[in-house]
């Protein structure tokens, strides 16, 4: 582990895991300010595409295999569909309880990851798992409203689940895409498809409304600015790590965002109970560093 933690893959690692919450709280600022959040993703996606060509040269046209293709598609349609739900998520819900949620996704990557590409965890991953799910129960509960069915059905909570299942089938089938291409040729894929995908949703949903919107996300273009560079970090340096190791794993170290994410939703939001999500989001890290070190 200590090549990792002091090698390429460790240093992508620190960089996403300050990135992404960061890109989180920007999400969250844009949609209080009415920005739809299909728009915001779309604008996202484009001007990243527009920026990967800068790169051409590294770029791969031809002589890619149809699963990659097949892979590229279903990584993208997952991508847009995580991406729209979290940011609406975001939009009605606290940082720093949707943060933490996201630890599921490890939970998630690790059963992919054995579907799809055989990886199979031992005991300790095991036992990281059922630490993250704890540390989730901390979270998202609280002496008022213990862990219910009815805590589950909050529009913010069951957003965010729904976004974690499906970014996490994107990590799988993209790291598929990845074993076949590079990080950057399937980064680039990732940024072009999707934002066709969205393209695509808003002609058939909001062919009449995405005037005004992109009119008032332009008002605030330095944040989308910084958007795209945090979201851009986020997913290339996941790229490179994915790369590296398992689909579970992967996603298991990133869970280390999550206290960012407690602390960035008191500074941004004054959200409160910090010190309860605090000691479930560390509850949660020690799952995934269990995973990490002796998964």
């Amino acid at each position: 582990m200590e090549t990792t933690l002091f090698s390429l893959t460790g240093f992508a690692v620190l960089v996403r895991i300050l990135a992404n919450p960061l890109a989180n709280v920007l999400q969250k600022q844009l949609t209080h300010r009415a920005i739809d959040p299909l728009i915001l993703t779309s604008a996202t996606f484009g001007l990243l595409t527009v920026a990967c060509l800068t790169g051409w040269q590294q770029l791969m046209f031809a002589g890619l295999s149809d699963t990659f293709w097949l892979n590229m598609v279903l990584t993208s349609l997952f991508a847009v569909l995580g991406n729209v739900f979290l940011v609406r998520a975001l939009r009605v819900g606290d940082l720093s309880v949707l943060g933490p949620i996201n630890a599921y996704k490890s939970v998630v990557g690790l059963l992919l990851g054995v579907l799809l590409l055989h990886e199979v965890p031992n005991g300790w991953g095991m036992v990281g798992m059922l630490l993250i799910i704890a540390g989730s129960y901390v979270v998202i509960t609280n002496r008022h409203e213990p862990l219910s069915w009815d805590t589950l059905q909050r529009p913010e909570v069951r957003l965010r689940l729904l976004a974690l299942v499906f970014s996490a089938a994107d990590g799988a089938f993209l790291k598929k895409a990845i074993l076949e291409s590079t990080p950057f040729v399937a980064f680039f894929y990732w940024c072009g498809l999707s934002f066709a995908f969205t393209l695509g949703w808003i002609s058939l949903t909001a062919r009449r409304g995405w005037q005004p919107q992109f009119t008032a996300l332009m008002s605030h273009k330095g944040q989308l600015a910084g958007l795209c560079v945090l979201v851009g970090l986020t997913q290339f340096t996941s790229n490179i790590v994915l790369s590296r190791m398992s689909v579970g794993y992967t996603l298991a170290l990133f869970q280390l965002s999550a206290l960012v994410s407690v602390g960035l939703g008191y500074h941004f939001f004054r959200e409160q109970h910090i010190a309860r999500k605090l000691l479930g989001a560390g509850i949660m890290v020690a799952g995934a560093m269990l995973i990490t070190l002796l998964g």
